[in-house]
């Protein structure tokens, strides 16, 4: 069955970086596009970055510039660099495959000083 494991969350100060991972298994990876998702406390999910099966990337504008989606199709896995973190980027962070109903079951991110 078509699963979705992410990690790579924790603690990190203002203006750190964090990595987030997601492994896919069950489908034919490289013919899907994949998103990153986040939910606040309070806020509805939203999408933070996609990338195309081509490799073709869209960010949220609040996260251009600092935010890096990539994808090794090798590996089954799909990459969120996060950098320049800010107290707002707080949030449980999902990755999707796109424009389907398949979620991982989130990590935590949380920016602190």
């Amino acid at each position: 069955q078509v699963q979705l494991v992410e990690y790579g969350g924790g603690l990190v100060q203002p203006g750190g970086s964090l990595r987030l991972s997601c492994a896919a298994s069950g489908i034919i990876f490289n013919m899907y596009a994949m998103d990153w998702f986040r939910q606040a406390p309070g806020k509805e999910r939203e999408l933070v970055a996609t990338i195309t099966a081509g490799g073709i990337t869209n960010y949220v504008h609040s996260v251009k510039g600092r935010f890096t989606i990539s994808r090794d199709n090798a590996k089954n896995m799909v990459y969120l660099q996060m950098n320049s973190l800010k107290p707002e980027d707080t949030a449980v962070y999902y990755c999707r495959i796109a424009a389907s109903g398949y979620w991982g079951q989130g990590t935590q991110v949380t920016v602190s000083s």
